[in-house]
């Protein structure tokens, strides 16, 4: 705990208040000396020049000059040597040539620079190629220098050896350390030459070789050990491969730092028999030795220089490597990347001693600036998270441009100067706290902050949605900005002049036409621009590829599609009828009538959709009533089988909604923009730009918010009307402003109340959860400190930041501002199974056995599910409200998900979802009880129990629910998925008989896939596996093999021979071969001596033995049989010589033996409900061709098993092995597709983002790994231990996060049967050609009655071709090439008379008329689009001719 709190403090808390610098004790002098100067250069740099020179530009030059040359310096040697260590080339001295030379070559090695000697000898110098020694980046995060105590300049350190597995990679074949090399005058090593031989003689090296290898035993264990303590320490956040590759460098580095001797006989140094030659002493053992060379004399090691080329044909040798230079210094990956680092330096020095020159700082606080500009600097050299190495140094040059931009303005006059200067000193205040409020983490990261600035200007200003990503933010506001654009020139145009009220510019009126088309088209589009640009390649640059980079599969293109059609359409629709509505000047003639008319309605209709259905339909109405007033149909069935039924309070939810969005709002806007710019052009309040700006502004967000999002509008619309008509008409602008600033200040106010409740909920005395003993130390405390809780509450509702209990506790603190997607990684889980892991992993152990791995493939198909439906949901109601950054809880008896939304369009939503434990915790267990546990059977009223009136809540469980942070909003919600089935496969196979019957059905199951093989013709006529196959087919050859064979499994075991023949095969298993021989479509010999039957007795043998192979000794075991049978259903099997004739073709083992012992276990499960039949040919024959087709049977770690799940197959088995707490268990576990029923609870959104900020702050930050911390216990009123465990990984143990995925409203199918789907034009002309199509048949039947075709009938008779008949308005398509183009093959002409479904006397009308001559091409046929015309035209005057 010690060691805990002295490493926050160092690496925590100081280097937060340093930008960085800390004294890392596990570092070298050389580094820890090298940091501590160079952040006092950069501190006192500033502070001497300041107060030495005056304020000047000349003082201004010499500071901004010497940063940036210095960091040039720097960066350009920094880069350099990463790039020497990248491509460079590695020269290897040894140090062994006899002892006198020990001490030349240490002071050699001593020198800074060592120029190259053309004239050393191969055995001083030998350059190695880059390739040769593999060095995989190491992470910047946790380095550690080769020696603690080395103060080593930068060009001097101890090297250290090659790592084990180097040295086996430069010596593959020898196991006594020579290398078939040669090397060149030059010191090249080349093939043919043994390198270790013109060191020291081959005579030394062969003369004890067994002695040597076992000193190479020792040496290696000791420098696996030293690589495993270096290799712990190692991230992957560079890249760093796993196992070998950071593990070579890691032991490389712990050989350095302990200069452990190397035992091995290495080509590149002296072995070790060699150097006890030279002391002429007896050989003691390996580490007697070791200790002797440590005592006596300094050993001698090798040492491995880089050359760093200055200029071309000089260089100089460097001894230094990576990781200590990573230590000192962060590296910069590209050369931008450097020039971006010189370039921010160069403006903190340049924006912080403007400021002092100014003499914005007096005093003390000089000091402190320059301790603010060296913490920025120092960061963006060695910052303690390389992660936000930018992130000070711009907040500081943010603030200092502020500062430095209000310092103009308080020059000028006729400016608040009172304000300017308070805002200016707040920013100062600011500057000065910048290590404080790093420590404390107010300033989220740059990429954080970017994103969440973004969002927050698009949703407020501009009415947008969230963004998911920073591409995405930017994405969508200069989206908003283009729209701005273009609409401000309109609105510019029509309020530059006056005009009065019987006339409305039509450029006004073009204004408001593309105003409500460009906000309507805004409010459609999702902020990813992935899609669309994915559309746009698919349709418009399909030849170029990698346009876009989109991970794992692509976002679907045909909803979007479907979107901008449908666009097209509505927004021409939708520009004519506003253009026409604004022109006739109706808002100003009828003024102000049109308006309080308006403003009812929308107080009406928002009031009866968004509260009073809502409220109508929650599982406890207004938290008095027992049960919802409007219940769906599944309310009251137990297991719902069907879709949910379409109720006829959600026809009118889903009538009033669109009501609202397209018509009431859309006329409220039009209507003050009207009136607004009616008096904006006669009289300008605050210049004709800044109203026109307004006007613009607030016109694109009030209606893009009505679009996406109008469930608070009513209420913002009420808000708006009584504070500025009411409460404060003075600060009344215009009703456009007002509604707009109330809209903002609306929004807020409900974060307020948010945070509010959730503060009460989270510490009310009664129901407080104390998990810790710091809980109940911190509840009392908080007490008398509720004041700066408020205070805290206000600021973080302005800035939208979290308000995070403290370690879990009753004290709150205010966290960075985040967006609303929350989390800045795009964390998504993996599955493991076999398509993504290593083959040994798969054939040591199961891969991805744990029940998270495997389950998590049923979150995975929710998503999907929720995909389809989460949208059309949310606009039936079926959730009640919501909006952007809304959790909801998805509870069912074992699926608990967390659904976060959070992105809110017209008809788009974003959400991901967050599944937790199947098998979770006690506290998860406790919370899950809380929110399915009813309330309804509560009496109680404070201490007594007197009961409760009908249909109605006590009084103790009405205020219980009040006192939640989290509530039930349906309780029958349901979505497609799979329940489970499982069964303990140890008491399915406990007896003898049991495990008998199995292998009963894996031989009959071999023999039907042998059978139904496309290739059996082949393997019978095979030569090859005939005469492999001859013991077979002898009648008194004998399979004795006691550990694969027993009387009590095989049934056709013979007791008196003790094994199997090919007479007792035939006796148990012939009539089944003939049976199945018999239904095959060509007849194939299957007599007692056919090779059918060989085969099938051959691999019945290999199936057993194989099976026998993996369990050991299955005959005595149940654990040894359990555990082989798993091991051949997940496809491993292990052939013995005997039957190694399978591989003459491996279809025998992966179509026949593989397949038939998956399908034995599911005949084996069958048995237990239907015994006699499974004992009939005929039964079990139907059943295993039935199971081919609709069950999939696999194991998990198949990809099949994945694809299988997401393709919706109806029935899934499986047989599980699960490890619990060291007991193994064989689980088969059954799939059976149905519909899931949910309850859906609505927790409070600040209740999440504080919990989740709360869980980042104590586990990043304080280091908390305690697994049972206070924070995490449970606490039902708030699901603490829920939310806290749906993090992401490691701050949270989900079993399953889905990536971030987007929902259509065109894909909810009862969503679409209300509106009849996307209007397009597709959509029209199918439905005018379904209209005239029934026309002709209602006039039809009008001449012969009987034969009129039925609506819904299949397909239409058009003179003995058949074509497909309309039953939706879906499936008008095909019909709508019938009529608009003549029919294909096999009708390649209409014959000269209409079609046979008409009545002849209405045929003789029509062959009569003149309208039908025309229509007769020149071929003697009829011209399908003449036709309908000339039809359509008859018809109407025989209509009105009758």
């Amino acid at each position: 705990m010690g060691t805990q709190v002295v490493q926050t403090l160092r690496q925590g808390v100081w280097a937060s208040l340093t930008g960085g610098w800390y004294h890392e004790p596990d570092q070298n002098k050389f580094n820890n000396s090298c940091h501590l100067y160079l952040w006092i250069f950069l501190l006192m740099l500033p502070l001497s020049l300041h107060l030495a020179l005056p304020p000047t530009t000349i003082a201004l030059s010499i500071y901004c000059t010497s940063i940036t040359v210095f960091f040039i310096l720097i960066k350009l040697a920094n880069y350099r040597l990463h790039l020497m260590f990248d491509e460079g080339e590695a020269v290897v001295r040894s140090s062994l040539s006899d002892l006198s030379k020990v001490q030349e070559k240490k002071s050699n090695a001593s020198d800074s620079c060592l120029p190259a000697r053309q004239g050393e000898s191969a055995s001083e110098e030998k350059p190695i190629e880059g390739g040769l020694y593999p060095r995989p980046e190491p992470s910047p995060d946790d380095l550690s220098s080769p020696n603690p105590d080395q103060a080593a300049p930068l060009l001097q350190a101890q090297q250290r050896p090659p790592s084990r597995a180097e040295r086996q990679e430069m010596h593959p074949g020898s196991a006594g350390g020579k290398m078939d090399t040669e090397m060149n005058e030059n010191g090249v090593l080349h093939e043919g030459m043994d390198v270790q031989s013109s060191l020291m003689g081959t005579d030394r090296v062969q003369a004890d070789q067994e002695r040597t290898a076992e000193k190479d035993s020792v040496q290696d264990r000791t420098e696996d050990k030293d690589c495993e303590e270096i290799a712990d320490g190692e991230t992957a956040d560079e890249g760093l491969p796993s196992s070998k590759g950071s593990e070579d460098e890691s032991e490389e580095e712990s050989e350095g730092q302990k200069e452990v001797s190397d035992a091995n006989n290495n080509s590149l140094e002296t072995p070790k028999d060699s150097q006890d030659d030279f002391v002429d002493a007896p050989e003691p053992p390996a580490q007697v030795t070791e200790f002797m060379w440590t005592s006596t004399q300094e050993k001698p090691t090798r040492k491995i220089y880089y050359k760093l080329e200055l200029f071309p044909g000089k260089w100089i040798n460097i001894l230094y490597d990576r990781l200590t230079l990573l230590a000192l210094l962060d590296r910069n990956q590209d050369v931008l990347e450097n020039l971006f680092s010189v370039f921010m330096a160069f403006l903190v020095s340049f924006l912080g001693f403007v400021l002092l020159n100014h003499g914005c700082f007096k005093d003390f606080w000089v000091f402190q600036f320059c301790l603010v500009i060296a913490s920025c600097q120092y960061s963006l050299l060695k910052g303690h998270n390389p992660l936000v190495a930018y992130s000070r140094a711009t907040y500081f040059c943010i603030f200092c441009a502020l500062i430095w931009l209000l310092e103009q303005l308080l020059r000028l006059k006729d400016l608040p100067v009172s304000t300017l200067c308070l805002l200016c000193h707040v920013l100062t205040g600011f500057t000065y706290c910048f290590p404080i409020t790093f420590l404390v983490g107010l300033f989220p990261q740059i990429n954080t902050f970017t994103i969440y600035l973004l969002e927050q200007i698009d949703m407020h200003f501009f009415g947008g949605t969230a963004a998911t990503s920073l591409i995405s933010a930017i994405y969508s506001i200069l989206r908003s900005l283009i729209a701005v654009c273009l609409l401000y020139g309109f609105c510019f145009g029509a309020l530059k002049e006056p005009w009065d009220e019987q006339h409305t510019p039509a450029l006004f009126s073009g204004f408001c036409g593309l105003l409500v088309v460009f906000s309507y088209h805004l409010s459609r589009q999702s902020s990813d621009p992935s899609v669309l640009l994915s559309l746009i390649k698919s349709k418009v640059m399909p030849a170029l590829p990698g346009l876009l980079n989109i991970a794992a599969a692509p976002p679907s293109c045909a909803p979007q599609k479907e979107i901008l059609l449908s666009d097209v359409v509505i927004c021409s629709v939708a520009y004519i009828l506003t253009f026409a509505i604004t022109a006739s000047t109706v808002f100003l003639s009828l003024r102000p009538f049109v308006t309080i008319v308006l403003y009812a309605l929308a107080g009406t209709v928002g009031f009866v959709t968004h509260y009073l259905i809502p409220q109508l339909r929650k599982h406890h109405p207004w938290l008095w009533i027992s049960h919802p007033i409007l219940k769906t149909k599944e309310y009251h069935q137990f297991e719902p089988r069907e879709d949910a039924v379409l109720m006829w309070f959600e026809r009118l939810y889903v009538g009033l909604l669109c009501f609202e969005k397209y018509v009431v709002y859309p006329a409220i806007v039009l209507s003050a923009l009207t009136n607004d710019g009616f008096a904006l052009s006669h009289r300008k309040k605050l210049g004709i730009h800044c109203d026109v700006l307004l006007t613009t502004v607030a016109g694109l967000k009030l209606l893009r918010s009505s679009f996406c999002d109008p469930s608070f509008q009513f209420l913002t619309l009420l808000f708006t009307l009584v504070f500025f008509h009411f409460d404060c008409p003075h600060a009344s602008e215009s009703f456009l402003l007002d509604f707009f600033i109330m809209s903002i200040i609306f929004h807020k106010m409900r974060e307020l109340l948010l945070k509010l409740h959730f503060i009460l909920v989270y510490i009310a005395p009664w129901q407080i959860a104390w998990g810790s003993a710091f809980h109940a130390f911190a509840q009392p405390f908080a007490v008398p400190h509720s004041a700066m809780l408020l205070l805290q509450t206000l600021l973080t509702t302005v800035f939208y930041t979290p308000l995070a209990p403290f370690l879990g506790s009753a004290i709150f603190i205010s966290s960075y501002p985040r967006p609303i997607k929350f989390w800045e990684r795009n964390y998504n889980t993996k599955r493991i199974d076999n398509s993504n892991s290593r083959l040994v992993s798969q054939v040591d152990k199961e891969t991805g056995c744990d029940d998270n791995n495997l389950n998590s493939i049923f979150y995975e198909y929710l998503t999907r599910s929720l995909q389809h439906s989460l949208c059309g949901d949310l606009m039936l109601g079926r959730w009640g409200n919501y909006s952007s950054g809304d959790c909801f809880i998805l509870a069912s008896d074992y699926l608990n998900a967390l659904v976060h939304l959070i992105e809110i369009g017209n008809g788009v939503v974003t959400f991901q979802l967050r599944g937790l434990e199947f098998r979770g915790t006690y506290c998860q267990q406790r919370e899950v009880e809380a929110i399915t546990e009813g309330v309804e059977e509560d009496d109680a009223c404070c201490c007594c129990e007197p009961g409760h009136l009908p249909h109605m809540l006590s009084c103790n469980a009405a205020f219980n629910l009040r006192w939640l942070a989290w509530e039930v909003m349906a309780t029958k919600y349901l979505l497609e998925g799979y329940s489970i089935s499982e069964n303990n496969a140890a008491t399915m196979l406990q007896v003898y008989d049991l495990r008998k019957l199995l292998i009963t059905y894996y031989l009959k199951s071999i023999i039907y896939y042998l059978v139904h093989s496309p290739k059996l013709s082949t393997w019978l006529k095979d030569a090859a596996i005939q005469e492999a196959l001859q013991s077979y087919t002898k009648w008194h050859h004998i399979e004795r093999d006691p550990q694969v064979f027993s009387v009590k499994i095989d049934e056709d075991y013979v007791h008196c021979l003790q094994g199997v023949t090919r007479a007792s095969f035939c006796n148990v298993y012939l009539e089944w071969i003939q049976y199945c021989a018999g239904k095959m479509e060509t007849p194939v010999e299957s007599d007692e001596d056919s090779p059918l039957v060989t085969l099938s007795y051959a691999l019945s043998v290999l199936g057993r033995r194989s099976l026998g192979t993996a369990s050991h000794n299955m005959s005595n075991s149940l654990e040894s049989f359990l555990y082989g049978f798993n091991t051949l259903f997940k496809g491993d099997f292990r052939i013995a010589t005997k039957d190694e004739w399978v591989f003459a073709d491996l279809d025998l083992l992966q179509k026949v033996v593989a397949p038939a012992v998956r399908m034995s276990l599911k005949l084996h499960q069958d048995h237990f409900t239907c015994l006699e039949e499974t004992e009939e040919a005929s039964i079990l024959y139907e059943a295993i061709t039935n199971y081919r087709s609709s069950l999939v049977i696999c194991h998990e770690s198949d990809p099949a098993w994945r694809k299988a799940v997401l393709s919706s197959r109806d029935t899934l088995l499986t047989l599980r092995h699960m490890i619990d707490d060291g007991t193994d268990e064989y689980k088969i576990i059954m799939l059976y597709k149905r519909h899931l029923s949910f309850k859906v609870i609505k927790i409070n959104k600040e209740c999440v983002r504080g919990l989740w900020a709360g869980q980042q702050q104590e586990l990043v930050f304080l280091r908390n790994l305690n697994p049972e911390r206070g924070s995490i216990q449970n606490s039902k009123q708030a699901l603490r231990n829920m939310v806290n465990s749906s993090c992401d990984q490691p701050l949270g143990y989900p079993m399953y996060v889905s990536p971030l995925t987007t929902s259509y409203a065109g894909t909810h199918h009862t969503l679409r049967s209300i509106g009849g789907g996307a209007l397009s034009l597709d959509a029209i002309r199918s439905w005018l050609c379904t209209k005239w199509l029934r026309s002709v048949y209602l006039i039809s039947s009008q001449y012969g009655g009987d034969r009129l075709p039925p609506r819904d009938s299949g397909s239409l008779e058009w003179d003995g071709c058949q074509k497909p008949a309309l039953s939706t308005v879906a499936a008008v398509l095909p019909l709508t090439s019938l009529i608009l183009s003549p029919p294909p093959a096999p009708c390649p002409s209409l014959p000269l008379s209409p079609p046979s479904f008409l009545n002849p006397s209405f045929t003789h009308y029509f062959q009569n008329s003149i309208l039908y001559r025309p229509c007769v091409n020149s071929r003697g046929s009829l011209n399908g689009m003449c036709i309908c015309i000339c039809t359509c035209v008859w018809f109407t005057l025989k209509l009105l001719s009758s």
